[in-house]
């Protein structure tokens, strides 16, 4: 748990968090190499020098690795698996529901477990679906627009089918849909991450809560336009955070512009692990003021208030999570751990 300089204890949900295998035995071709290629990019990139891993780690790290860099020496107290298929360009997938629940399993208290789903997997993948709600009892799926099917490079959530999918998900009780709407990463197409998809879906799905990973970038503008008014459309800070160190400026662009658009109830932290380690992230993000000038044009304030609602408490709503009672879990783990 992270305290503050004054002693306040602040609870804290990554929300977008991975436990892939991109190692070269699971490559299946070139696409593989490519894609861990480019993640491995943005690590080195936008890191702080001391927190860049060797490039055979970054491809496949360990489950004891992946908690110590969380919840011990990072100031996680729970984290959100969100799975990424690939299967068309990992043998056994990139970072799927299955390998992720070995880690929510062993660690039940500290990890959410969500699912996935593309529509482009039709009937058997609706029932599927269901299997994997009645299985892991999800309350949120990740999807990947842009991920490659055979021919196909990518599906829209306005898609007829998709609307199929979304309709299961609300009956089945998943509320949370997690969508990747950022960055490119090679060698999949830009265009099949665009936002506009998500002003259709979440007009239509009041009841559903369409959290837009990585708030649209590059299309920032696009996604504020729509999430401002769509009521059930919030922010992912993964990728965006980064930037809080190597481009402090942009940040505070982009930060200012969710706040004074979205709201602070809508935004979500997430540290994109292991694309990046949440110690850094959170620590900067806690000591980050708004600068003057861009406080004065937009009007809004980033206070210890909102740093609160957008490290733990935003996600714990949207979860269902009785943060006191989770603490009560976590510390009845620890004694005991400690035994």
């Amino acid at each position: 748990m992270y305290r503050t300089k004054d002693g306040e204890d602040i609870f804290i949900i990554d929300g977008h968090t991975h436990f892939w295998d991109a190692s070269k035995g699971n490559q299946k071709n070139v696409h593989g190499t490519q894609f861990i290629d480019c993640f491995y990019a943005y690590h080195k990139n936008l890191s702080p020098k001391d927190q860049v891993w060797e490039k055979e780690k970054f491809e496949k790290y360990d489950a004891e690795t992946m908690y110590r860099d969380l919840f011990v020496d990072g100031p996680d107290d729970m984290a959100i698996l969100q799975p990424t298929f690939l299967t068309d360009f990992y043998n056994n997938g990139f970072n799927t529901t299955e390998r992720n629940s070995a880690m929510a399993k062993k660690h039940p208290n500290r990890f959410i477990l969500n699912g996935a789903f593309d529509p482009r997997d039709g009937e058997k993948g609706l029932e599927g679906l269901h299997e994997q709600a009645e299985k892991y009892k999800l309350k949120g799926v990740k999807l990947y627009t842009a991920e490659w099917r055979g021919e196909s490079k990518g599906y829209k959530l306005s898609d007829k089918m998709t609307y199929r999918y979304l309709e299961a998900a609300e009956k089945l009780g998943i509320k949370n849909i997690h969508v990747h709407k950022g960055p490119t990463i090679l060698p999949l197409n830009r265009d099949a991450f665009d936002v506009a998809d998500v002003d259709d879906a979440a007009t239509s799905f009041q009841n559903l809560n369409f959290i837009v990973e990585h708030c649209g970038l590059p299309r920032l503008d696009d996604f504020c336009w729509i999430a401002t008014q769509e009521t059930n459309v919030y922010a992912g800070l993964a990728v965006a955070l980064p930037f809080i160190h190597t481009r402090p400026g942009y940040f505070a662009h982009i930060i200012s512009e969710l706040l004074f658009w979205v709201g602070e109830d809508k935004i979500l932290y997430g540290s994109d692990y292991a694309i990046w380690t949440p110690r850094w992230l959170v620590e900067k993000f806690m000591d980050f003021e708004l600068p003057d000038d861009v406080a004065k044009e937009t009007g809004v304030s980033l206070t210890l208030e909102a740093k609160k609602k957008i490290l733990g408490l935003n996600a714990a709503r949207i979860y269902g999570i009785d943060i006191e009672a989770q603490k009560a879990k976590l510390r009845a783990g620890e004694l005991v751990a400690a035994e």
